[in-house]
C-alpha cells in the first residue's frame, strides 16, 4: 500500500543515525527553570481559579504574583539568555511558519535545534495570553473586591467585565497549553526525538544546518534588569495598594448605632442594604423581627442618618452590589436575599445551627473582617466546631 509523503515521517526509522549525533546544549538553565516554575503557579492558578472556593483567593493571587515574575523574567532572559532563549532566534514570522507547515505536509523532517517557527509562535502566544491574564485579574481584583494596586482607579462594573476577559483568557491559556502539549508531542514523533526530556535536560542532538550564532548567557546583565524592574515596580504596588479603593468611603461606625444594635445582634455594616431598607427597618422598630426594639426619637433619628449615609447606594464594594435586591418574600432579611443566598450556597445548612456560628446573621463568626463591611474572601474562617 502506498504511502502518503506528508506521513512519510511516521514510518521513517531515524533512531540509529539520531543516536550517532552528539547532543549540545540547547535550553539554558534560566529556561528551563522559567518553564518549570510556569508550569507549577499556572496549575496553581487554574486549580484554584476553576476548582477551588473563593477562600482560596490568596493562593489564587500568589500564583498570579509568581506568573507575572516569570513572564518579565523570560522577557528580560529573551534579551539576555544564550542563543536559544533569545527572542532573536525565533523565526516566528507568517512566511516561517507557512514554510514549516509545507515542510511538514512534504514529509520532511528536518529538526530544529531551538524552537521551530510554530513552536516560537506558540511560547510568544503564550505570553502575551499570560500577561493580559495578569492585567484582567489585577483590574478584576481592584474593582470587584477593592483590593490591589488598582483598586483607587476601577468600578465594580469594571472589574466584573475584567473578570469576564479574565476568565476568558484563561481558558484560552487551557486551550493553548493543550495544543502546545500536542505540538510537542506531533514534533517529538516527526522528528524522533524526545523533547520533553530534552527541556528537562537542556541537550538535543545538532547541531542542524541552521544552527545560530552562538550567543552566551548573560545572567549579571539580567540580574541587574530584574532588579531595576523590581525597585521601580514593587514600590509603586505597594504604595497604590495603600490607596482606599473606589467607592469604599473611610469612616468609623457610629457608636450609638454599634451600641443599640449590636446589644441583641451583630451589627451590619450598613453598606450592606439598601436606602429604602434601612427606612423600613428604622420605622418599624417596634415590630422588629417579632421584637420591640423601638429607641427614643432622637436616638432613632441620629442612627437613621447615619444608615441613611452609609447605605449600599454610597458604596461600590461587592457586598453593597450583592445585597440590593431583596427577596420579594422577605424584603427586610438580609440573609434571605438572592445574592447572600448565592454566596453561601456551598455552605451546608447545619454549619449555621452550630454554637460555633450561631445562626445565618452573625457574618463575624466566619467573615474576621464582617464590620468593616468589605467581607475579603482571604478572610473568611469557619470555625473548625462547625465543620465536625
Amino acid at each position: 500500500m502506498a504511502r502518503s509523503p506528508a506521513l512519510a515521517f511516521l514510518f521513517e526509522d531515524n533512531s540509529a543515525r539520531l543516536a550517532a549525533v552528539p547532543p549540545v546544549p540547547v535550553w539554558d538553565l534560566g529556561v528551563r527553570v522559567f518553564h518549570g516554575l510556569l508550569i507549577l503557579a499556572v496549575s496553581v492558578c487554574a486549580a484554584t481559579g476553576f476548582i477551588a472556593s473563593r477562600d482560596w483567593l490568596g493562593l489564587h493571587l500568589l500564583g498570579g504574583e509568581i506568573v507575572i515574575g516569570l513572564v518579565v523574567f523570560r522577557l528580560v532572559w529573551g534579551q539576555s539568555g544564550s542563543t536559544y532563549a533569545r527572542f532573536s532566534t525565533f523565526h516566528a514570522s507568517w512566511a516561517a511558519i507557512s514554510a514549516h507547515v509545507h515542510e511538514i505536509a512534504r514529509g520532511e523532517r528536518r529538526p530544529h535545534l531551538g524552537h521551530n517557527p510554530v513552536g516560537a509562535a506558540m511560547v510568544l502566544a503564550l505570553l502575551v495570553f499570560l500577561a493580559g491574564l495578569v492585567g484582567t485579574g489585577v483590574w478584576a481584583l481592584g474593582g470587584v473586591l477593592k483590593q490591589g494596586p488598582l483598586a483607587f482607579l476601577a468600578s465594580y462594573t469594571s472589574g466584573l467585565t475584567a473578570r469576564s476577559i479574565h476568565n476568558l483568557l484563561a481558558i484560552g491559556i487551557l486551550a493553548l497549553v493543550g495544543l502546545h502539549l500536542a505540538g510537542v508531542a506531533f514534533e517529538s514523533l516527526r522528528v524522533r526525538q524526545n523533547l520533553t526530556r530534552s527541556m528537562i535536560t537542556g541537550r538535543k542532538p545538532g547541531p542542524d544546518d541552521e544552527a545560530e550564532p552562538r550567543h552566551s548567557a548573560r545572567p549579571l546583565r539580567a540580574l541587574l534588569a530584574m532588579a531595576l524592574v523590581a525597585g521601580l515596580v514593587v514600590p509603586g504596588t505597594v504604595a497604590l495598594s495603600a490607596r482606599p479603593g473606589l467607592g469604599v468611603p473611610a469612616g468609623a461606625t457610629d457608636p450609638a448605632y454599634a451600641r443599640e444594635c449590636g446589644a441583641c445582634h451583630f451589627a451590619y455594616p450598613a453598606s450592606l442594604a439598601t436606602q429604602a431598607v434601612w427606612h423600613s427597618l428604622m420605622n418599624g422598630l417596634d415590630a422588629h423581627f417579632g421584637e420591640n426594639a423601638s429607641l427614643d426619637a432622637a436616638q432613632t433619628a441620629s442612627i437613621a442618618s447615619y444608615l441613611d449615609l452609609n447605605a449600599a447606594e454610597h458604596f461600590d464594594t461587592l457586598a453593597s452590589h450583592s445585597f440590593r435586591l431583596m427577596n420579594p418574600g422577605d424584603p427586610m432579611r438580609l440573609t434571605a436575599s438572592p445574592g447572600w443566598t448565592r454566596l453561601h450556597r456551598s455552605i451546608a445548612e447545619s454549619v449555621f445551627t452550630t454554637r460555633a456560628v450561631g445562626g445565618k446573621g452573625a457574618c463575624n463568626a466566619c467573615h474576621q473582617d464582617g464590620a468593616t463591611g468589605r467581607f475579603d474572601p482571604q478572610r473568611i474562617s469557619i470555625p473548625k466546631e462547625a465543620l465536625n
